[in-house]
């Protein structure tokens, strides 16, 4: 199962254009897929309370602990989101604050893809935004989109988007399907788990054991990177 998170509040723009083609090219290798749109979600703001890592659960019933158990037992995840001010849209801010991405290590070995969409600036610094989230979350990434469009047009329109686009989908099929793994992605988790994640967590174990608990769930180790 390949999760394609929309982050776009429209469900008819072009971020959504965009993962909805990605998702029919999926389906075309014989993959399974679902798209999630920001829109349909009962969300609630993150206000930094810190309970869910101590119970490995949010303090509000929402919609994001539905999100979260998908994602995990999905194979792969492609987020998707539109440049708002040189940043990811609001609403996708949301899922990343409450969603149990970094600390627990939800994309930990998920191929992962980043799709951005812009009209004047910022669609770079976005990218490296949304690639640095699915890092620090485990995920191998595979490849990024990024993709400059004129408000409200349908992007696929134009042929060399369109063959970029489907450029990156196969590449992305290839990782999954050969299961690779860039050397220098392992050499970057290992780190950031072993120096950065995991001694932090490991000196606040009395109140992140829902941390250590998702760890253990989901089999999270980077021991073997350093090797």
């Amino acid at each position: 199962m390949i999760i394609l998170l929309n982050g776009s509040p429209r469900k008819h723009g072009a971020t959504a254009t965009i993962l909805e083609y990605i998702s029919e090219q999926l389906k075309m290798q014989d993959l399974e897929t679902s798209i999630v749109h920001v829109s349909d979600l009962n969300l609630q703001y993150c206000i930094g309370c810190c309970k869910c890592y101590e119970t490995g659960k949010c303090i509000y019933i929402d919609d994001i602990e539905n999100l979260s158990r998908k994602i995990e037992n999905a194979d792969g995840i492609i987020i998707g989101t539109p440049t708002y001010a040189s940043n990811i849209s609001g609403q996708l801010k949301t899922i990343i604050d409450r969603g149990h991405f970094v600390m627990e290590q939800l994309l930990y070995q998920k191929y992962a893809m980043s799709v951005v969409t812009y009209e004047n600036y910022g669609g770079k610094d976005t990218s490296k935004i949304l690639n640095k989230l699915l890092s620090y979350s485990g995920a191998i990434l595979s490849r990024s989109l990024i993709i400059k469009n004129t408000f409200s047009a349908n992007p696929l329109k134009d042929e060399k988007i369109k063959n970029y686009v489907t450029n990156r989908i196969n590449h992305f099929y290839r990782d999954l399907s050969k299961h690779r793994m860039p050397k220098y992605q392992s050499i970057k988790h290992f780190i950031i788990f072993q120096f950065g994640i995991h001694p932090f967590v490991i000196g606040k174990a009395e109140k992140y054991y829902g941390v250590i608990d998702a760890w253990k769930k989901n089999d999270v180790r980077y021991k073997e990177y350093s090797k």
